[in-house]
């Protein structure tokens, strides 16, 4: 019977502990302009706060607006996610603000806060053309009142930020006539129709205020941008050419023995791709743990040759970590993405690929015959000391002619014919040292062997 306690209670106690531990409440301050870099930011410390599992999420909100399409890309990623979400509204919350305020749960302004004037306009401050202008505000207003909707805001308020000609209406009374874009006040927003304020749940002075109205009471978190969101911008922008970069320095590191080059431009890329993805808010530590798992299984099969399943599952670990790397995915959701998550990075992916299929056709039909390869696999493949000196006195170098690969061929490397030292390439194949080769070509200085066992 006492054991049976015992198990009971070693099962149950540490939950109960766990759920008595206050969860963390994180703030996000939003007091810049509404950019792709500022979303880069809000997204980053969204996926903190759910792998925090935390209690709330409060932007607080001081903004006069941006990118229409920045605006859209936060709400569709405040109402993906399971933390409950809110807005603290300081003094402004104006065009793509209020959009953002819209797509969180719960609304609190200071008292001499305002919220709305939400119209799409151009980047100049200019009004869109007359059909372009149509096309947006009505996307724009669908979308404004589906997130209000979804977290019981009034839907009329959302689409008269945005739509000029909607009025709002509560019940019989009209609370804004058509004609011009609706603005609140705080007192305004918070004000009561039939037992229901209009939009803003409270007023508060202070954001510790509205913590306490709100109900929340564990620790605060404060996430502050990295000052590199901007960065990740354009190194998400570029992720193709960082990854053809990377591939590519990585083949010629491959092919070129001793020259270090190739080998740290690829590291450079692929830390910049991660890095970048990692301050962008799609990428985890996983991806890159992943990738170096990868390379490692790969180098793995090199040193190791012989079997081919390390090499396959280092390579298959590589592409899964690039490509999910780009994924966009809440820790909350679904480990496998689904396929409109997948879509755009495939087709990045797809391009990348073909691309350095091209570049390394070209790489090692053409490369092996310039004389700064050739200059570089004569100072880094020939072996040192007596040995290594080149004779001119030997068998003359002809298809058919046999002899013994004197270092590793990747492809290129040093061969011995009889007493004679020569530069050769193999036919494409990996060839270690001291295996028995036969020249299979020969183009002027370009000598091509094989291994004589094939």
């Amino acid at each position: 019977m006492k054991l049976c306690l015992w198990l009971v209670l070693s099962i149950l106690l540490p939950a109960l502990v766990n759920a008595g531990e206050l969860r963390p409440v994180v703030v996000v301050p939003l007091k810049t302009e509404v950019s792709e870099a500022q979303f880069f930011f809000l997204r980053r410390a969204l996926k903190d706060a759910e792998r925090q599992e935390a209690s709330a999420f409060v932007i607080e909100m001081e903004t006069y607006g941006g990118e229409v399409k920045a605006a859209i890309d936060n709400m569709n990623a405040l109402l993906r996610t399971t933390v409950p979400t809110y807005t603290f509204i300081h003094s402004r919350a104006v065009s793509a603000g209020a959009l953002i305020a819209l797509a969180t749960q719960k609304i609190y302004m200071a008292p001499d806060a305002v919220i709305g004037a939400a119209a799409p306009v151009m980047g100049t401050g200019e009004d869109l053309p007359s059909t372009m202008k149509e096309k947006t505000v009505s996307m724009v207003s669908a979308m404004t009142r589906a997130a209000a909707q979804k977290n019981g805001h009034h839907p009329d308020v959302a689409a008269a930020f945005v739509d000029k000609t909607r009025e709002v209406r509560v019940g019989e009374r009209i609370v804004h006539p058509a004609g011009s874009l609706l603005s609140l006040s705080a007192a305004e927003a918070s004000a009561s129709y039939d037992g229901k304020p209009l939009l803003a749940v409270g007023m508060a002075a202070s954001l510790e205020e509205m913590l306490a109205q709100a109900g929340l009471k564990g620790p605060v978190i404060t996430i502050q941008p990295m000052g590199m969101e901007r960065l990740a911008v354009w190194i998400t922008r570029l992720a193709p050419l960082l990854l053809l970069g990377g591939i590519l320095g990585a083949y010629l590191e491959f092919k070129i023995p001793g020259f270090g080059f190739p080998g740290l431009a690829s590291l450079v890329c692929f830390g910049f791709y991660f890095g970048g993805h990692y301050i962008a808010g799609l990428a985890g530590w996983e991806a890159l743990l992943l990738f170096v798992a990868g390379v490692g299984l790969i180098v793995l099969e090199l040193v190791l040759p012989g079997t081919i399943l390390p090499g396959l599952v280092g390579v298959l670990c590589v592409v899964g970590a690039i490509l999910y790397a780009m994924v966009d995915r809440l820790p909350s959701e679904p480990v496998w993405p689904s396929p409109d998550m997948l879509l755009r990075p495939l087709v990045n992916l797809s391009l990348t690929f073909a691309g350095t299929a091209v570049a390394i056709y070209f790489l090692a039909r053409y490369l092996p015959q310039t004389r700064v390869y050739q200059a570089f696999v004569l100072s880094a493949a020939v072996p040192a000391g007596p040995s290594s000196a080149v004779l001119a006195h030997g068998p003359r170098i002809a298809p058919g002619l046999e002899g013994v690969a004197r270092t590793d061929l990747r492809p290129s490397g040093k061969a011995l014919f009889g007493e004679r030292l020569v530069d050769v390439v193999s036919s494409g194949d990996f060839i270690e040292a001291k295996t028995p080769i036969r020249v299979i070509e020969v183009e002027g200085a370009r000598v091509v062997v094989a291994s004589a066992a094939s």
